[in-house]
Protein backbone atom coordinates (compact mmCIF):
# COMPACT_ATOMS: atom_id res chain seq x y z
CA UNK A 1 0.00 0.00 0.00
CA UNK A 2 2.43 2.34 0.57
CA UNK A 3 4.42 1.76 -2.40
CA UNK A 4 1.11 1.91 -4.17
CA UNK A 5 1.05 5.35 -2.18
CA UNK A 6 4.43 6.72 -3.32
CA UNK A 7 3.74 5.75 -7.01
CA UNK A 8 0.72 7.59 -7.42
CA UNK A 9 2.17 11.05 -5.43
CA UNK A 10 5.45 10.95 -7.71
CA UNK A 11 2.93 10.42 -10.56
CA UNK A 12 1.26 14.05 -10.02
CA UNK A 13 4.44 15.42 -10.40
CA UNK A 14 4.69 15.00 -14.28
CA UNK A 15 1.18 15.93 -13.90
CA UNK A 16 1.28 19.08 -12.38
CA UNK A 17 3.94 20.44 -14.84
CA UNK A 18 1.53 18.97 -17.99
CA UNK A 19 -1.46 21.08 -16.15
CA UNK A 20 0.93 23.87 -15.77
CA UNK A 21 2.16 24.40 -19.11
CA UNK A 22 -1.59 24.02 -20.70
CA UNK A 23 -3.03 26.53 -18.22
CA UNK A 24 0.03 28.96 -18.31
CA UNK A 25 -0.43 28.90 -22.75
CA UNK A 26 -3.92 29.08 -22.46
CA UNK A 27 -4.36 32.04 -20.00
CA UNK A 28 -1.76 33.43 -22.15
CA UNK A 29 -3.89 33.05 -25.49
CA UNK A 30 -6.08 36.74 -25.07
CA UNK A 31 -4.23 39.22 -26.86
CA UNK A 32 -2.70 42.08 -24.31
CA UNK A 33 -1.29 41.67 -20.47
CA UNK A 34 -2.60 42.83 -17.46
CA UNK A 35 -1.61 46.39 -17.91
CA UNK A 36 -3.29 46.58 -21.45
CA UNK A 37 -6.32 45.29 -20.04
CA UNK A 38 -6.12 48.21 -17.35
CA UNK A 39 -5.04 50.88 -19.37
CA UNK A 40 -8.65 49.41 -21.21
CA UNK A 41 -10.59 49.96 -18.09
CA UNK A 42 -9.01 52.89 -17.14
CA UNK A 43 -9.99 54.69 -21.37
CA UNK A 44 -13.52 52.77 -20.54
CA UNK A 45 -13.61 55.42 -17.07
CA UNK A 46 -12.25 59.20 -19.35
CA UNK A 47 -8.48 58.16 -18.04
CA UNK A 48 -6.01 57.02 -19.76
CA UNK A 49 -2.03 56.05 -19.41
CA UNK A 50 0.84 56.73 -22.55
CA UNK A 51 1.97 53.77 -24.35
CA UNK A 52 5.25 54.28 -22.88
CA UNK A 53 4.01 54.20 -18.81
CA UNK A 54 2.42 50.88 -20.50
CA UNK A 55 5.58 49.90 -21.73
CA UNK A 56 8.02 50.70 -19.12
CA UNK A 57 5.65 48.80 -16.63
CA UNK A 58 5.40 45.75 -18.70
CA UNK A 59 9.14 45.63 -18.97
CA UNK A 60 9.25 46.01 -14.93
CA UNK A 61 7.26 42.80 -14.30
CA UNK A 62 9.12 41.27 -17.38
CA UNK A 63 5.92 40.76 -19.52
CA UNK A 64 7.49 42.44 -22.65
CA UNK A 65 9.51 38.82 -22.80
CA UNK A 66 8.64 35.54 -24.68
CA UNK A 67 6.26 33.15 -23.25
CA UNK A 68 8.93 30.59 -22.06
CA UNK A 69 10.80 32.99 -20.14
CA UNK A 70 7.63 33.82 -18.29
CA UNK A 71 7.03 31.03 -17.44
CA UNK A 72 10.36 30.05 -16.32
CA UNK A 73 9.97 32.65 -14.20
CA UNK A 74 7.02 31.71 -12.64
CA UNK A 75 7.95 27.95 -12.05
CA UNK A 76 11.20 28.74 -10.93
CA UNK A 77 9.89 29.39 -7.71
CA UNK A 78 7.93 26.69 -6.63
CA UNK A 79 10.34 24.81 -4.94
CA UNK A 80 10.68 27.97 -2.24
CA UNK A 81 7.01 28.67 -2.17
CA UNK A 82 7.06 31.33 -4.64
CA UNK A 83 4.26 31.14 -6.94
CA UNK A 84 4.79 35.13 -8.23
CA UNK A 85 3.67 37.93 -7.74
CA UNK A 86 -0.50 38.98 -8.54
CA UNK A 87 -0.68 42.50 -10.24
CA UNK A 88 -4.05 42.95 -9.55
CA UNK A 89 -3.91 42.43 -5.54
CA UNK A 90 -0.47 43.95 -5.95
CA UNK A 91 0.54 40.81 -3.30
CA UNK A 92 2.43 37.40 -3.53
CA UNK A 93 -0.10 34.95 -4.81
CA UNK A 94 0.88 31.86 -2.70
CA UNK A 95 -1.27 33.95 0.41
CA UNK A 96 -4.30 34.97 -1.73
CA UNK A 97 -4.52 31.67 -3.11
CA UNK A 98 -4.00 29.79 0.35
CA UNK A 99 -6.77 32.12 1.78
CA UNK A 100 -9.38 31.02 -0.31
CA UNK A 101 -8.67 27.64 -1.46
CA UNK A 102 -8.75 27.13 2.39
CA UNK A 103 -12.58 28.03 2.32
CA UNK A 104 -13.34 26.38 -0.52
CA UNK A 105 -11.87 23.25 0.86
CA UNK A 106 -13.89 23.87 4.03
CA UNK A 107 -17.11 24.42 1.74
CA UNK A 108 -16.46 21.87 -0.17
CA UNK A 109 -15.94 19.11 2.45
CA UNK A 110 -18.79 20.23 4.33
CA UNK A 111 -20.91 20.10 0.86
CA UNK A 112 -19.20 16.05 0.87
CA UNK A 113 -21.17 15.17 3.62
CA UNK A 114 -24.37 16.80 2.68
CA UNK A 115 -24.29 14.64 0.23
CA UNK A 116 -23.39 11.29 1.63
CA UNK A 117 -25.30 11.91 4.56
CA UNK A 118 -28.41 12.57 3.02
CA UNK A 119 -28.36 10.89 -0.78
CA UNK A 120 -26.81 7.47 1.31
CA UNK A 121 -30.25 6.86 3.75
CA UNK A 122 -32.58 8.42 0.70
CA UNK A 123 -31.18 5.74 -1.77
CA UNK A 124 -31.24 2.97 0.46
CA UNK A 125 -35.24 4.41 1.70
CA UNK A 126 -35.71 4.23 -1.95
CA UNK A 127 -34.28 0.83 -3.31
CA UNK A 128 -35.73 -0.81 0.06
CA UNK A 129 -39.41 0.76 -0.66
CA UNK A 130 -39.17 0.35 -4.55
CA UNK A 131 -42.16 1.91 -6.54
CA UNK A 132 -43.83 3.15 -2.77
CA UNK A 133 -45.41 6.72 -2.43
CA UNK A 134 -41.81 7.62 -0.31
CA UNK A 135 -39.87 6.30 -3.41
CA UNK A 136 -41.42 8.01 -5.86
CA UNK A 137 -41.88 11.38 -3.69
CA UNK A 138 -38.20 11.55 -3.16
CA UNK A 139 -37.30 11.04 -6.78
CA UNK A 140 -39.48 13.70 -7.50
CA UNK A 141 -37.41 16.05 -4.62
CA UNK A 142 -34.06 14.67 -6.61
CA UNK A 143 -34.91 15.37 -9.97
CA UNK A 144 -35.99 18.99 -9.00
CA UNK A 145 -32.35 19.51 -7.00
CA UNK A 146 -30.86 18.06 -10.17
CA UNK A 147 -32.10 20.04 -12.65
CA UNK A 148 -32.25 23.88 -10.32
CA UNK A 149 -28.67 25.28 -11.23
CA UNK A 150 -26.38 26.47 -8.37
CA UNK A 151 -26.64 30.07 -8.76
CA UNK A 152 -30.82 29.96 -9.13
CA UNK A 153 -30.53 28.40 -5.65
CA UNK A 154 -28.55 30.95 -4.28
CA UNK A 155 -30.68 33.42 -5.68
CA UNK A 156 -33.76 31.86 -3.98
CA UNK A 157 -31.63 31.85 -0.44
CA UNK A 158 -30.68 35.05 -0.74
CA UNK A 159 -34.54 35.93 -1.39
CA UNK A 160 -35.77 33.77 1.11
CA UNK A 161 -33.47 35.46 3.78
CA UNK A 162 -33.57 39.09 3.16
CA UNK A 163 -37.37 38.87 2.78
CA UNK A 164 -38.85 36.30 4.49
CA UNK A 165 -36.27 35.36 7.59
CA UNK A 166 -35.05 39.19 7.29
CA UNK A 167 -31.57 37.60 8.55
CA UNK A 168 -28.27 38.88 6.84
CA UNK A 169 -27.22 36.30 4.23
CA UNK A 170 -23.95 36.31 2.27
CA UNK A 171 -20.91 36.49 2.92
CA UNK A 172 -18.90 34.88 6.06
CA UNK A 173 -20.19 36.33 9.05
CA UNK A 174 -22.66 39.57 9.82
CA UNK A 175 -22.13 42.89 9.43
CA UNK A 176 -22.48 43.50 13.32
CA UNK A 177 -20.15 40.79 14.14
CA UNK A 178 -17.20 41.37 12.27
CA UNK A 179 -15.15 43.40 14.18
CA UNK A 180 -16.06 41.40 17.37
CA UNK A 181 -13.74 39.46 19.46
CA UNK A 182 -14.40 35.13 18.86
CA UNK A 183 -16.76 34.28 20.59
CA UNK A 184 -19.45 31.42 20.96
CA UNK A 185 -22.20 33.49 19.45
CA UNK A 186 -19.73 34.94 16.76
CA UNK A 187 -18.91 31.32 15.93
CA UNK A 188 -22.38 30.19 15.28
CA UNK A 189 -22.69 33.18 13.45
CA UNK A 190 -20.07 31.89 11.07
CA UNK A 191 -21.69 28.51 10.93
CA UNK A 192 -24.77 30.42 9.91
CA UNK A 193 -23.13 31.80 6.94
CA UNK A 194 -21.30 28.42 5.93
CA UNK A 195 -23.97 25.80 5.94
CA UNK A 196 -25.99 27.16 2.94
CA UNK A 197 -23.02 27.53 0.64
CA UNK A 198 -22.31 24.00 1.42
CA UNK A 199 -26.16 22.94 1.21
CA UNK A 200 -26.71 24.64 -2.12
CA UNK A 201 -23.04 23.37 -3.85
CA UNK A 202 -23.82 19.83 -2.65
CA UNK A 203 -27.80 20.00 -3.79
CA UNK A 204 -27.36 18.75 -7.67
CA UNK A 205 -24.56 16.14 -6.91
CA UNK A 206 -26.85 15.02 -3.85
CA UNK A 207 -29.55 14.33 -6.36
CA UNK A 208 -27.31 12.35 -8.83
CA UNK A 209 -25.89 10.44 -5.38
CA UNK A 210 -29.27 9.50 -4.64
CA UNK A 211 -30.07 7.95 -7.36
CA UNK A 212 -26.79 5.71 -8.16
CA UNK A 213 -27.17 4.83 -4.62
CA UNK A 214 -30.86 3.07 -5.21
CA UNK A 215 -29.83 1.38 -8.35
CA UNK A 216 -26.86 0.18 -7.11
CA UNK A 217 -28.71 -1.20 -4.24
CA UNK A 218 -31.90 -2.61 -6.30
CA UNK A 219 -28.78 -4.80 -8.12
CA UNK A 220 -27.15 -5.91 -4.74
CA UNK A 221 -30.55 -7.17 -3.62
CA UNK A 222 -31.33 -9.12 -6.74
CA UNK A 223 -28.15 -11.38 -6.03
CA UNK A 224 -28.17 -14.46 -4.89
CA UNK A 225 -25.94 -14.30 -1.66
CA UNK A 226 -28.84 -11.79 -0.25
CA UNK A 227 -31.27 -14.69 -1.10
CA UNK A 228 -29.48 -16.77 1.31
CA UNK A 229 -29.13 -14.24 4.26
CA UNK A 230 -32.64 -13.57 3.94
CA UNK A 231 -33.35 -17.44 3.38
CA UNK A 232 -31.25 -17.78 7.12
CA UNK A 233 -33.72 -16.06 8.57
CA UNK A 234 -31.70 -12.41 9.19
CA UNK A 235 -33.62 -9.56 9.85
CA UNK A 236 -34.17 -7.63 5.96
CA UNK A 237 -32.95 -4.64 7.70
CA UNK A 238 -30.05 -6.39 8.44
CA UNK A 239 -30.03 -7.72 5.47
CA UNK A 240 -30.09 -4.63 3.77
CA UNK A 241 -27.61 -2.66 5.89
CA UNK A 242 -24.78 -5.30 6.53
CA UNK A 243 -24.53 -6.77 3.46
CA UNK A 244 -26.34 -4.70 0.58
CA UNK A 245 -25.44 -1.50 1.75
CA UNK A 246 -21.41 -2.12 2.02
CA UNK A 247 -21.24 -3.71 -1.15
CA UNK A 248 -23.50 -1.01 -3.12
CA UNK A 249 -21.94 1.96 -1.42
CA UNK A 250 -18.24 1.57 -3.19
CA UNK A 251 -19.34 2.78 -6.66
CA UNK A 252 -20.63 5.61 -4.59
CA UNK A 253 -17.40 6.32 -3.29
CA UNK A 254 -15.41 6.53 -6.90
CA UNK A 255 -18.39 8.69 -8.07
CA UNK A 256 -18.03 11.33 -5.20
CA UNK A 257 -14.33 11.85 -6.12
CA UNK A 258 -15.49 13.43 -9.38
CA UNK A 259 -17.86 15.62 -7.29
CA UNK A 260 -14.89 17.69 -6.24
CA UNK A 261 -13.83 19.38 -9.32
CA UNK A 262 -18.14 20.03 -9.98
CA UNK A 263 -18.03 21.71 -6.74
CA UNK A 264 -15.34 24.04 -7.30
CA UNK A 265 -16.62 25.12 -10.64
CA UNK A 266 -20.23 25.30 -9.33
CA UNK A 267 -18.34 27.08 -6.16
CA UNK A 268 -17.37 30.05 -9.09
CA UNK A 269 -21.02 31.81 -9.84
CA UNK A 270 -22.07 30.18 -6.39
CA UNK A 271 -19.66 32.45 -4.78
CA UNK A 272 -19.81 35.79 -6.48
CA UNK A 273 -24.23 35.48 -6.19
CA UNK A 274 -23.87 34.52 -2.21
CA UNK A 275 -20.50 36.57 -1.90
CA UNK A 276 -18.33 33.93 -0.08
CA UNK A 277 -14.50 33.54 -0.47
CA UNK A 278 -14.08 30.98 -2.34
CA UNK A 279 -11.50 30.84 -5.35
CA UNK A 280 -14.41 30.92 -7.92
CA UNK A 281 -14.89 34.56 -7.67
CA UNK A 282 -10.86 35.57 -7.73
CA UNK A 283 -10.11 33.37 -10.39
CA UNK A 284 -12.89 34.66 -12.43
CA UNK A 285 -11.16 38.23 -11.88
CA UNK A 286 -8.03 37.06 -12.42
CA UNK A 287 -9.02 35.58 -15.97
CA UNK A 288 -10.80 39.33 -16.66
CA UNK A 289 -7.85 41.00 -15.87
CA UNK A 290 -5.43 38.31 -17.21
CA UNK A 291 -3.10 38.27 -13.94
CA UNK A 292 -1.47 35.45 -15.36
CA UNK A 293 0.51 33.86 -12.26
CA UNK A 294 -2.76 34.61 -10.15
CA UNK A 295 -5.25 32.46 -12.03
CA UNK A 296 -2.09 29.74 -13.07
CA UNK A 297 -1.67 29.16 -9.63
CA UNK A 298 -5.48 28.90 -8.54
CA UNK A 299 -5.82 26.33 -11.46
CA UNK A 300 -2.32 24.32 -10.46
CA UNK A 301 -3.77 24.14 -6.86
CA UNK A 302 -7.12 22.93 -8.47
CA UNK A 303 -5.65 20.08 -10.41
CA UNK A 304 -3.79 19.14 -7.24
CA UNK A 305 -6.43 18.97 -5.09
CA UNK A 306 -8.47 16.85 -7.37
CA UNK A 307 -5.81 14.33 -7.80
CA UNK A 308 -5.41 14.33 -3.80
CA UNK A 309 -9.06 13.27 -4.13
CA UNK A 310 -9.00 11.20 -6.13
CA UNK A 311 -5.95 9.25 -4.66
CA UNK A 312 -8.06 9.54 -1.29
CA UNK A 313 -11.09 7.95 -2.82
CA UNK A 314 -9.33 4.94 -4.04
CA UNK A 315 -7.71 4.16 -0.55
CA UNK A 316 -11.25 4.89 1.19
CA UNK A 317 -12.74 2.43 -1.40
CA UNK A 318 -9.99 -0.06 -0.70
CA UNK A 319 -10.55 0.14 2.93
CA UNK A 320 -14.65 -0.51 2.09
CA UNK A 321 -13.92 -2.83 0.27
CA UNK A 322 -11.30 -6.07 1.41
CA UNK A 323 -11.71 -7.25 -1.83
CA UNK A 324 -9.51 -4.20 -3.15
CA UNK A 325 -6.07 -4.90 -2.99
CA UNK A 326 -3.17 -2.17 -4.41
CA UNK A 327 0.15 -3.21 -4.99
Amino acid sequence: MIAYIARRILGMIPTLFIVSVITFIIIQLPPGDFFTTLQAEIAQSGGGQDKETVAKMQELYGLDKPMYVQYWRWVSGFLWGDFGWSLEWNSPVLPLVLDRMAYTMLVGGLSLVFMLGVSVPIGIYSAAHQYSFGDHALSLIGFLGLSLPGFLLGLLWMFFGIIVLRIPVGGTISPDMANAPWSLAKFLDYLNHLWPAAVILGLASTAQLQRIMRSNLLDELGQQYITTARAKGLKERKVINKYGVRVAINPLISVMAMEVPKIISESAIVGIVISIPTTGPLLLRALMSQDMYLAGTILLFMSLLLMVSNLAADLLLAWADPRIVYT
